[in-house]
């Protein structure tokens, strides 16, 4: 099963679900023996509906990243990206109405910045928090929290892939 991400940002990941044993009267009950083995019936696969900010969100969006484009080379920024990469989440982020595709369209370097951002992705929350930091520094004020700037990158990487 793939995940997906909806246009609200959350992401739906598939979770295996942890095996039930039996217990030694259910065993007994239903295959007249105490085995004491896991039943395939009960490890189903399930869905988790995961918001930006939760645990596990920054690592299910890259990999969703990569499902999107399983040939992509390992990721590599470049300075220019990261420029790029800092200027677009910071137009998007004090932008009134949020344009996520008018600023990707005005990049110079759309796959330069992609690519910064999916680096960001890669190292996790504290990558996306280290990121934040240094957009604050870079363009003033105080930094993005880490779930914000994730759900911006997410949009961002979504519009690019269009």
């Amino acid at each position: 099963m793939d995940i997906v991400r909806n246009p609200d940002g959350t992401l739906v990941v598939p979770v295996q679900q942890e095996r039930q044993h039996d217990t030694d009267e259910s065993a007994e009950a239903s295959s007249g023996g105490t085995d004491g083995e896991a039943t395939q019936a009960n490890a189903k696969p399930a869905t988790r509906l995961i918001h930006p900010g939760e645990g596990g969100y920054d690592e299910a969006l890259a990999d969703w990243d990569l499902q999107q484009n399983p040939e992509r080379a390992p990721v590599i920024s470049t300075a220019t990206g990261r420029q790029d990469a800092m200027t677009l989440v910071n137009a998007v982020a004090t932008s009134p109405d949020h344009a996520v595709a008018a600023a990707v369209k005005a990049l110079e370097h759309p796959e330069a910045t992609g690519e910064a951002l999916r680096h960001v992705l890669v190292g996790g929350v504290h990558s996306v928090e280290d990121f934040a930091a240094e957009l604050a520094e870079a363009k003033g004020g105080e930094p993005l929290p880490a779930h914000e700037t994730t759900k911006i990158i997410g949009e961002v990487l979504a519009e690019l892939d269009r």
